[in-house]
């Protein structure tokens, strides 16, 4: 059955919107019609090569929809059932999968390297993260899917599949922040708004949002941010005027980029925490000298995927939601089509909106 999807034919080319031909699932596999799916910035990094997929591949790894069909085998959902996407579905056998930390675990992505699907023309075509969310309907390992929480719509639930995810993980789990203390979230896309929100939750006494651009003060106050500074060279120094002089207890880096997570560290007070989220390319070099880093007594720690268990964290989430303290809408800058894909790539890369919500 054709469907149409967004295309990556090649690393650095434009995506392409076109149909493509999607088999009937398999023993282990599910078919998902899409009610949504959010543009993150690692599509862009996929795109660009920044992460590596094999390709011609579907893009697109945050999304929730409808089950139209199972395979052979495949009993905790049927047809009708509202369902997440998890790109990152945990093998459950692997050493970081048998320490608990299931979101290092090493076959996560092995999903990526399989043939999912065929262009009109015969191309063979990869999932993109596994699931290739950037299409009217995919075809998953019943792996990659969990029930939609209750009382959550189904566009809104798309964004639990990456954007709240990561941000809430990476503040809870992660950063572990505690009730009273300061936070600074840089970069305020989908995943910095998330971080925002989730540090309010926490009960963080002051939390200030870094960007460059100054048209997301607005969306970031509204997520929960109570100061807000435009980034410049002189951002530490504003940070730490805004704390006593002493830097934020936590420091959230959403953009992966060098300078940001540099600055994200001189942020912070001594003896302060820095969790990098954002994903940056290898020519982004970050430097320390050795007397700083004992001096400093600072702490910086990577974070994939929030450091969370979507299976274990999604209910949480869905009664932060329900109670109010979660809003999904306020993550939404702006509702396209399919068609709208490729502009809103345009609009990452200028640093523009929080988190375009693809609609079908």
């Amino acid at each position: 059955m054709a469907v149409r999807a967004a295309v990556l034919p090649a690393v650095g080319s434009p995506l392409e919107i076109t149909g493509i031909d999607l088999p009937d699932p398999g023993p282990g596999q599910i078919r998902v019609r899409l009610a949504a799916a959010g543009v993150c910035h690692s599509d862009l990094s996929l795109s660009n090569g920044t992460m590596r997929v094999p390709v011609p591949a579907v893009l697109g790894h945050e999304g929730a929809g409808t089950v139209v069909a199972v395979g052979e085998g495949v009993t905790h959902v049927a047809p009708g059932d509202g369902v997440v996407l998890n790109w990152a579905p945990s093998c459950g056998t692997c050493h970081a999968c048998s320490l608990g930390e299931v979101w290092l675990c090493a076959n996560a992505l092995s999903g990526a390297a399989d043939v999912y699907a065929r262009t009109t023309e015969g191309i063979d075509l990869h999932p993109g993260l596994n699931v290739a969310a950037f299409a009217e309907e995919t075809v998953v390992s019943a792996a990659c899917v969990l029930p939609a929480p209750d009382g959550v719509p189904l566009t809104d639930a798309a964004l639990l599949g990456c954007a709240v995810l990561t941000g809430y993980g990476a503040v809870h789990h992660s950063a572990r922040v505690r009730q009273g203390e300061t936070v600074a979230v840089f970069g305020v896309g989908g995943v910095g708004l998330a971080a925002l929100q989730a540090a309010r939750i926490a009960g963080a006494s002051k939390i200030v949002a870094v960007d460059v651009s100054a048209e997301k003060e607005e969306l970031a106050r509204a997520a929960g941010a109570t100061d807000y500074v435009l980034a410049s060279e002189n951002t530490a120094r504003e940070i730490r005027a805004l704390t006593g002089r002493q830097g934020v207890d936590v420091a959230v880096e959403c953009a992966g980029r060098a300078v940001s997570i540099r600055t994200a560290w001189d942020s912070t007070r001594r003896g302060g925490r820095t969790t990098v989220v954002g994903i940056g390319g290898k020519d982004q070099q970050v430097t320390f000298n050795a007397l700083e880093i004992f001096h400093w007594g600072r702490t910086l720690t990577g974070c994939v995927y929030g450091n969370s268990n979507p299976a274990e964290d999604l209910p949480v989430l869905a009664e932060h939601i329900r109670a109010g303290r979660l809003d999904l809408t306020a993550l939404v800058t702006e509702r396209i089509s399919l068609d709208g894909i490729p502009a809103a790539f345009e609009n990452m890369l200028a640093g523009k909106g929080g988190r375009a919500l693809v609609v079908f």
